[in-house]
């Protein structure tokens, strides 16, 4: 039903904030992505919205971009998967560290997001399988086994997806795994 806010900042309290649309104050919650890319109190701010409609409540949650509030559709279609649950998995993992560990079925990066259990991420990875951007499924296909393999190693020594990723561009194209990880750390050590 309100599908889009804009209007001024009034208030951030995290995870909510409250957006003044002409003189009506809407509270907005809002993942932590979103939350730490808001602007200062005052400036005009747009949010992308999804409407709640419970017997004993109506809430309004907020997203910086389609593909967050995409994600956070996908998320509340889960049997057991509210939409606290969907805001905590959004302020957990970016979407696309979502599309990754759904398209690499990595359930122990779902575990680290708090109120997400065993049970319930092999939940997600089995529902969301294809449904998180085809695009980043595209992208995990066409890279080779090679780099999957050293993406995969840089992860589980606890690098960010960002840094590993811009540790594979900086790969020449034909090296093994092992030599793929030694020089990735060399680039990640600078």
């Amino acid at each position: 039903m309100i599908g889009k806010l804009t209007g001024t900042l009034d208030t951030k309290n995290p995870p909510q904030v409250i957006v003044d649309c002409h003189g009506v104050g809407y509270e907005v919650f809002v993942p932590m992505s979103t939350f730490y890319n808001l602007p200062e109190l005052g400036a005009n701010v747009s949010l992308l919205t999804h409407f709640v409609v419970r017997e004993d409540a109506q809430i309004l949650y907020g997203f910086a971009s389609n593909p967050e509030r995409e994600a956070f559709r996908e998320l509340i279609k889960i049997s057991g998967v509210g939409p606290r649950t969907a805001l905590s998995v959004l302020s957990g993992m970016s979407v696309t560290e979502l599309s990754h560990a759904i398209t690499l079925q990595e359930g122990g990066r779902l575990i680290k997001v708090p109120g997400i259990g065993k049970k319930t991420a092999e939940r997600l990875l089995l529902e969301l399988k294809g449904k998180l951007g085809p695009d980043i499924g595209a992208v995990a296909t066409q890279t080779s086994d090679t780099q999957a393999d050293i993406l995969q190693a840089l992860l589980a020594l606890g690098y960010s997806d960002k840094e590993a990723a811009a540790a594979l561009k900086a790969l020449p194209k034909e090296v093994g795994v092992s030599e793929g990880i030694k020089l990735a750390l060399k680039s990640l050590a600078r």
